[in-house]
């Protein structure tokens, strides 16, 4: 292949690099009016629905290099007629991989969380993509090629080259790439389906993003000259794997799926697991997330969810009943203090009208009398340690304008001295 960059200072001495830098800036500026055009469309879209698209910034990125450079394609073949077009061949390979970089930035951002990593990872494609048009451009590439090519080994009958690792790992990437972003968006589209109990959207993603997986390995094997009767092999080791080392690993995967079908336990419902309690946030084919009520996240194996005793308050009824405890001295008025702890409730915007909130005597104890005032909740994720902390606040406050007594345990102490001993004691 010809030196593209020696070809282009040939055309420089001629007047025909005019006609050429002409269809270049015509074909960017008709992409750049593209480009603007689907970014009122997509705005004045989201003022009528009240929402926006997801992926219009990344989908808008996209337009202007993918637009530019099929417009480029289309007046290069057509100028080629009648010149050279050395200026355009460069600007293709250019308009190219501006147009591979952002379509990968775009699988990235809709596959992985954002972070770190998922920086470095653009970062490094971003650096290879240039890399193989500068050699492209330069004359370089053919070369590079050839030199790989030519460090081989050979297995068995099958020749391998470096080209061709190079190649397998890329094919590799490439296609798993593919798998998760088009797993990724089901399960966003999944997701929303609200008519779908949320335990079947998420076993459904889940089995779909492993299917697309399973699919993107049996297809790039052959594409890299691997034959698929080495999976019969891969089998035989894993089998042997979970045999030996694996057991925890495949029971959480299989765990995960049982919790998905029976619905013993759903996103955001409040469990109890293991004396860790909260709110269930998240469920993965390998473990779920507990928020508990301070903001701590608990990360627990699906298997401990089977072979453990689970308490779900909200398995069938998402009300919960509040016990809130409080003694007063025997020489209170029980009525009005039992009075006083239900219209406190009564006015606490969390209590339940429905059931209705009750005192009850619980018994006569040394120091006083134990009462407990029983309200229903329907928000037990908001946590019941603000509810009665106001309980007791607003009872605090009643009690003391009508004069009931909270007891404290008292002791009545007796000095025995020489004086006082009783008859008959020396």
């Amino acid at each position: 292949m010809s030196n593209l960059i020696a070809d282009l200072v040939t055309d420089l001495q001629h007047v025909q690099m005019l006609w050429q830098l002409g269809v270049a800036l015509f074909c960017l500026a008709v992409a750049w009016q593209l480009q603007r055009l689907y970014r009122r469309r997509a705005i004045r879209r989201a003022d009528t629905d009240g929402t926006l698209s997801i992926g219009v910034g990344s989908v808008q990125r996209l337009i202007f290099p993918v637009s530019a450079l099929i417009l480029v394609l289309v007046g290069r073949s057509i100028l080629h007629r009648w010149q050279p077009v050395n200026l355009l061949n460069i600007v293709v390979p250019l308009l190219f991989s501006l147009a591979l970089i952002r379509i990968v930035f775009y699988m990235l951002r809709h596959t992985f969380a954002p972070g770190g990593r998922l920086r470095t990872w653009e970062r490094y494609t971003a650096w290879m993509v240039w890399l193989g048009v500068a050699l492209y451009i330069t004359g370089l590439w053919p070369e590079i090629v050839g030199m790989l090519d030519n460090y081989d080994f050979r297995f068995g009958k099958q020749r391998i080259s470096l080209l061709l690792i190079l190649q397998g790992a890329l094919s590799v990437l490439v296609t798993l790439l593919l798998a998760l972003w088009l797993g990724r968006s089901i399960e966003t589209r999944l997701m929303r389906a609200t008519s779908l109990d949320i335990n079947l959207r998420v076993m459904f993603s889940k089995l779909t993003q492993a299917l697309l997986i399973l699919a993107a390995v049996m297809l790039v094997l052959p594409a890299v000259g691997i034959d698929l009767t080495v999976l019969s092999v891969f089998g035989g080791m894993l089998g042997v794997g979970i045999g030996f080392g694996l057991q925890k690993i495949a029971s959480n995967y299989i765990s995960g799926f049982i919790i998905l079908m029976d619905r013993s336990v759903s996103i955001g419902d409040l469990i109890t697991v293991d004396q860790h309690t909260g709110q269930l946030t998240k469920m993965t084919a390998r473990y779920v997330v507990v928020r508990s009520l301070t903001g701590q996240e608990a990360i627990i194996p699906n298997d401990t969810i089977i072979t453990s005793t689970v308490i779900n308050h909200s398995y069938t009824d998402p009300r919960v009943r509040v016990a809130v405890a409080v003694q007063i001295s025997y020489r209170s008025d029980l009525d009005i203090a039992m009075k006083i702890m239900v219209d406190a409730a009564q006015r606490h915007p969390r209590v339940l009208k429905h059931p209705a909130p009750g005192a009850l005597i619980l018994q006569f104890a040394d120091n006083g009398i134990d009462l407990e005032l029983g309200v229903w909740i329907e928000d037990p994720a908001e946590g019941t340690s603000g509810l009665r902390s106001d309980l007791y606040q607003e009872i605090w406050r009643e009690f003391k304008k009508h004069n009931i007594e909270i007891p404290y345990p008292q002791r009545e102490v007796r000095l025995l001295g020489p004086g006082n001993a009783p008859a008959g004691t020396s």
